[in-house]
């Protein structure tokens, strides 16, 4: 992270290296398009076959983290986000984080907040503390599939397991079913044991994902309680990436103010002044005596904007510390559907060329 005339100076230099595309479609399809037909091969098999690296040797650069097991919510979002790369998983977030600050991987998918837990525990502190930069945000839907192995029954299941979040989420299907809910560590986890130990009466709550990995079978899809499940990822790499300033960017900020009276209402004034719209504060106490908070805040707009620059010009005047984690495309999830280009905040209608609608 890094103030803000030394991010706009390593924008303009800088291209992530092997030409990593962040923000474009690749021109391939899904990694498992070229997958052999594996779904009654040992466990063991299929799970290499889902995260072996490809004949021709992957470089680092075609590599994305992720935190958790094969078949979790993060490999899926890393397999829908870059089908090109490799899924690279990793037991916590700390390592994650750790492989792309070293180069082992050329990105990380970090999951930042889900629309019905909230925010991910621990994520906003390493976030500061890491060398990274965000470069990309990608929102997955969460659909629940409740697993078995192959010639369970849906009426033979006596107990579920899985995360706590995904059985909470799922409440009223499995108690509409009658059967014992048993947490486990993650999602994909459960799918494992399920796989290893090959119980008909027991199933899983997981991704589809999970259930392709270690040959399950789906006795019901979509069981959670709500549709509107998603988790909000972001996708961070050891160097800033410079999306274009005439379409819809998110800038990511953190900064700590002077513990005095509306220091906050000050720090914040040059964004009401200047019309730039911030759409994400959240605070965290970052010292013992409780006296002291960070504020992380997301806003709508590009470092390179006029007012931009000005709002953040005036909260560094009015901070203690402040830095920009990054500046990046904001995903077609926050329109609806396509993708839209937009003026800078305060530009004139023409500044840029026309709008273009949704698509």
């Amino acid at each position: 992270m890094m103030p803000l005339t030394r991010y706009r100076a390593r924008f303009r230099e800088h291209i992530l290296p092997g030409g990593v595309s962040i923000g474009s479609s690749p021109s391939t399809g899904g990694a498992d398009h070229c997958l052999p037909d594996i779904r009654h091969a040992p466990a063991s098999d299929r799970l290499r076959s889902h995260m072996a690296t490809r004949p021709d040797a992957m470089a680092d650069k075609e590599r994305i983290g992720f935190q958790g097991e094969p078949g979790a919510y993060s490999h899926l979002a890393c397999r829908e986000a870059r089908p090109g790369m490799e899924p690279a998983p990793y037991a916590s977030f700390e390592d994650t984080f750790a492989a792309a600050e070293s180069g082992a991987v050329g990105l990380a998918m970090i999951p930042i907040e889900n629309s019905l837990g909230g925010r991910v525990a621990d994520i906003h502190h390493l976030l500061p503390e890491s060398n990274l930069h965000i470069v990309a945000e990608h929102f997955q839907p969460v659909r629940h599939h409740l697993l078995a192995v192959p010639g369970a029954a849906l009426e033979g299941i006596e107990r579920i397991e899985s995360h706590a979040q995904a059985l909470r989420q799922c409440r009223r299907f499995v108690r509409g079913l009658g059967a014992q809910s048993v947490v486990t560590a993650d999602t994909a986890g459960a799918a494992r044991h399920l796989a290893e130990r090959g119980d008909p009466k027991i199933a899983a709550i997981a991704s589809s994902l999970a259930g392709e990995i270690y040959g399950l079978d789906t006795l019901r899809a979509g069981v959670e309680d709500h549709d509107a499940n998603t988790t909000r990822f972001v996708v961070m790499a050891r160097e800033p990436i410079r999306p274009d300033p005439v379409w819809p960017c998110v800038t990511s900020i953190v900064f700590r103010v002077r513990s005095v009276p509306a220091a906050l209402y000050k720090a914040l004034g040059g964004f009401a002044t200047n019309g730039v719209n911030i759409t994400k504060l959240e605070s965290y106490i970052v010292d013992a005596s409780f006296t002291v908070a960070q504020f992380y805040a997301e806003l709508e707009g590009h470092v390179e904007h006029r007012l931009v620059q000005l709002a953040l010009e005036e909260l560094e005047f009015f901070s203690d510390s402040y830095s920009i984690l990054g500046v990046y495309p904001a995903h077609p999830f926050r329109h609806g559907v396509g993708t839209m280009r937009v003026r800078p905040p305060g530009a004139r209608s023409g500044a840029h060329g026309p709008e273009e609608p949704l698509r």
